[in-house]
């Protein structure tokens, strides 16, 4: 923890916390990126279709559909047909535009069915996941369907067919959905058999990160409602990786892509009660969140090569090295100038103590912060700071593995 002068527990001045605004897109090009339709848009749009087809007994080629800002767009059918007196079917393809969406191309199927009841039943078919664990705000055995998409579907096919007079029951289905999912969280997240239909805007905004942000501030609620106590954040894939290594005792809910949305991820658990995050990164993202920064988009932040030359000095290390991490490339160039120089184990678990320094004070000392740097296969842990986190004590010396 810092002191009133905003000094750190080693005396050095402690940084300030920023948390950049999200980038408007992941890369910035000379052309602009086409933006696409989320599954929730997509289901609306097929689910109005063939609710249109049964009431009027013939195909519908083009529907139009609302977004929530209650922008209307109009989308093209692949399929449509009425399939007897009380059935329609009818299919959307989802284009993602420009995004690297899993779900892109998937054919989004509505069936629409009348029963006898007034009213709108929805529900999930082959390829859309069920809700089998808490903390998503869905019914637990109920199919993975957002509320903002259930709201879209209800409206859309309201305005084909008063549901008020005639019930219908509606089940969205995504025949390659299972296969899709296992490209995403899903499974981590109780969701089992396909993939969730989502979206909060309709729109699917080339490359966005706020969906990934999103994903994590979801994750951790998930992990909260399981009971568990501990949330390990992980940069990526290999740290995950690492991190599973480091604590094998801990259940799979328990990790958490956090990708560059620490601040989001910390802001969640504070909320959810975690009383206890470990950090799994690699230098150049620790180096950032060393530096203050909760947000470490590389549109947003920069390796600060300066402060790792500073971790130099603070353990021992010569001037001329400390010149050369300075004039280092990228921190993975600062990493291998440390491990040439054998300084890698002390300047690595000190980068490490400022890193838990900035999550604790972030989280203003709600939670216990333990902070482990992962060489670049992401396996092996290369130095840590178990810290003490929230009780503000000087941590014991970092554990070696």
């Amino acid at each position: 923890m810092t002191d009133p002068a905003g000094r750190d527990r080693a005396g050095e001045a402690a940084p300030d916390l920023r948390e950049p605004d999200l980038p408007r897109t992941m890369k910035v090009r000379q052309k602009a990126l086409r933006t696409g339709w989320t599954t929730g848009t997509c289901a609306s749009a097929a689910a109005k279709a063939a609710a249109q087809a049964l009431a009027t007994g013939g195909p519908v080629e083009v529907v139009e559909v609302a977004l929530p800002s209650g922008r209307r767009v109009t989308f093209a059918t692949e399929r449509c047909e009425r399939l007897s007196a009380d059935r329609a079917e009818a299919v959307v393809v989802k284009d993602a535009g420009d995004d690297p969406d899993v779900t892109h191309g998937a054919h989004v199927t509505a069936t629409v069915t009348r029963r006898r009841e007034p009213g709108l039943e929805l529900d999930g078919g082959v390829g859309v996941g069920v809700v089998t664990r808490p903390g998503l705000g869905l019914e637990l055995g109920g199919p993975a369907i957002n509320p903002v998409p259930r709201e879209m579907i209800a409206r859309a096919v309201g305005e084909a067919v008063d549901t008020g007079v005639e019930g219908l029951r509606v089940v969205i289905s995504v025949p390659d959905g299972e296969r899709m999912a296992r490209k995403t969280t899903n499974a981590r997240l109780g969701i089992i058999g396909g993939i969730s239909i989502l979206g909060t805007t309709g729109i699917v905004r080339p490359f966005s990160t706020a969906s990934w942000r999103a994903s994590v501030e979801q994750a951790v609620s998930v992990l909260a409602a399981q009971g568990e106590s501990t949330l390990v954040l992980c940069t990526g894939g290999r740290t995950e990786k690492g991190a599973m290594l480091r604590h094998p005792e801990l259940p799979p809910v328990c990790f958490v892509e956090v990708g560059d949305f620490t601040g989001a991820a910390l802001r969640r658990a504070v909320e959810r009660g975690v009383r206890r995050v470990v950090f799994v990164g690699m230098a150049g993202k620790l180096t950032k969140l060393a530096a203050g920064i909760l947000m470490t988009h590389y549109t947003r932040s920069k390796v600060s090569t300066g402060l790792l030359a500073e971790i130099t000095r603070a353990v021992g290390g010569p001037a001329a090295l400390a010149e050369e991490v300075a004039a280092a490339n990228t921190g993975r160039h600062a990493y291998e100038l440390w491990e040439a120089a054998g300084l890698l184990p002390a300047a690595g678990s000190e980068l490490c103590r400022r890193v838990g320094d900035v999550l604790t004070r972030f989280a203003e000392g709600a939670v216990d912060v333990e902070v482990a740097m992962v060489d670049f296969t992401g396996r092996r842990v290369v130095a840590e700071w178990p810290g003490l986190g929230g009780s503000g004590a000087t941590s014991p010396a970092p554990r070696r593995r």
